[in-house]
């Protein structure tokens, strides 16, 4: 039994490292604990609780992990400082001895993050009538041992839902140590899923990302499957619009496509994993595809959806990636009809079996693949953008901060910029027929012209 009076009146400071999956995650505690009578802390103010969801996909993740756990214990000295995520799952131990973290929660405990909170919150009050000091973490749990599902349907501050549709991952990919991080593959029901997309629309809500580890491996719990899951939001009144955060090209079936084509809130929007464009490379990664079947999804999707995003994560620089390997993946990136690359420099994680893969790729080379991959990136988004230019869209605004620029996404995730001038709080979370004018300044997004 959690008793909220004792948290009534205090203040919370929140940071989120990683991915969409965490951001919905802090989101979902924070709104715990909003219920309890928990305000947020504004900037400058101390808070009494402080709450570091990390991440741990690289080591320079681990090192920022870090960063923001002491910067936050300095900022907030005298806060009682909880830990989760990732990186706390991983190096549970690790982050205990951090001085100023009082408890460290790794996968399976998430899910309980409140009760735990709560016991030791009484704990660390009895200790300091006591005289001594909290310092406590919670074991890791071994891969198999992770079962638990945290549910989580929020916005925090921004206007787009993420709902956490599954958590953990059963591809042992040899350069991730996820499946050591969250867990194998879980999930909740449809049926709870669509329940939480009402609650959204009772709230609000007009846009809803989906988000997960391995999303597209939905049904290992509940034999369902991400079809299923897909055709049943769909039939959610009041939700305008679905994203699929990521989703990896094995699992992205072409029945999936052809339904989104034709689907009533399903957007042409998509980010799928490539990790390289070298079929050597992705057999030493232990991918579950290759080549040919990614270009096929990717042409699958242009058929059906001519305008639609699709964004590519690429990883470069890992174990084995010969310079030849390289240009074959960018070759291949290059004449594939894509939006975005989110590249991503390989970092030697502990413990992974690609450790044993000979040839190691130098820093510096590593930066100089990263560097030409996102100039051909910079390029396929110009190029996107810039043929929408005095297109009508419907645009989906947040709002900003009073005298700043208003942004929104297109259905094709086009960025739109709104001018100041032009901005109103009245088109918070407002669906606004727009015309796609010029570039702004830094070409991050495209002019927004009222009709």
């Amino acid at each position: 039994m959690i008793d909220t009076s004792i948290f009534q009146g205090k203040k919370a400071a929140y940071y989120t490292l990683g991915c969409k999956l965490n951001f919905s995650e802090t989101s979902t505690f924070g709104g715990l604990l909003r219920d309890m009578g928990v305000r947020t802390a504004e900037k400058g103010e101390q808070a009494d609780i402080c709450l570091i969801n990390t991440c741990s996909v690289t080591e320079v993740a681990d090192h920022k992990c870090r960063q923001a756990i002491h910067r936050m214990v300095r900022n907030h000295p005298d806060a009682f400082i909880v830990v989760t995520g990732c990186y706390a799952q991983l190096e549970a131990e690790r982050v205990s001895r951090i001085e100023g973290v009082d408890l460290v929660l790794g996968s399976d405990e998430k899910s309980q993050l409140i009760q735990f909170l709560s016991d030791a919150w009484v704990r660390k009050e009895s200790e300091a009538v006591a005289g001594s000091s909290l310092h406590e973490y919670h074991s890791q749990a071994k891969t198999k041992d992770i079962t638990s599902f945290a549910p989580s349907c929020s916005r925090g501050n921004r206007t787009r839902y993420f709902l956490k549709v599954q958590d953990g991952c059963n591809y042992f990919c040899t350069y991730s140590t996820i499946p050591f991080a969250r867990g194998f593959s879980r999930n909740p029901s449809i049926a709870s899923l669509v329940k939480q997309a009402e609650k959204a629309v009772a709230d609000g809500g007009k846009e809803i990302v989906l988000t997960g580890v391995n999303i597209g491996d939905f049904g290992q719990t509940t034999g369902e499957s991400f079809l299923d899951l897909v055709k049943a939001l769909d039939q959610v009144e009041g939700i305008k619009r679905y994203r699929i955060s990521s989703l990896e090209p094995n699992l992205l079936t072409d029945e999936l496509i052809a339904y989104c084509a034709t689907s009533r809130a399903f957007m042409p929007h998509f980010h799928i994993p490539l990790q390289s464009g070298s079929d050597e490379v992705l057999k030493l990664m232990h991918r579950r595809y290759d080549t040919s079947l990614f270009a096929h999804k990717i042409d699958l999707i242009k058929r059906y959806m001519p305008e639609a995003f699709i964004g590519v994560d690429v990883m470069v620089g890992t174990r084995g990636e010969l310079p030849a390997y390289f240009e074959a993946c960018y070759d291949f990136l290059n004449s594939l009809d894509v939006t975005q690359l989110h590249v991503f420099p390989y970092s030697e994680r502990p413990g992974t079996a690609a450790l044993k893969i000979p040839y190691v790729v130098a820093d510096k080379e590593k930066k100089t693949r990263s560097k030409r991959l996102l100039e051909l990136s910079d390029e396929k988004t110009h190029a996107f953008y810039q043929k929408h230019i005095g297109q009508q869209a419907e645009v989906l605004f947040e709002r900003a901060p009073r005298g700043r620029a208003m942004h929104g996404f297109t259905r094709n995730y086009i960025r739109v910029e709104l001018p100041p001038a032009l901005a109103r709080e009245e088109y918070d979370n407002q669906l606004l027929l727009v015309r796609l004018g010029e570039f702004n300044h830094d070409k991050s997004a495209l002019r927004a012209e009222m009709i």
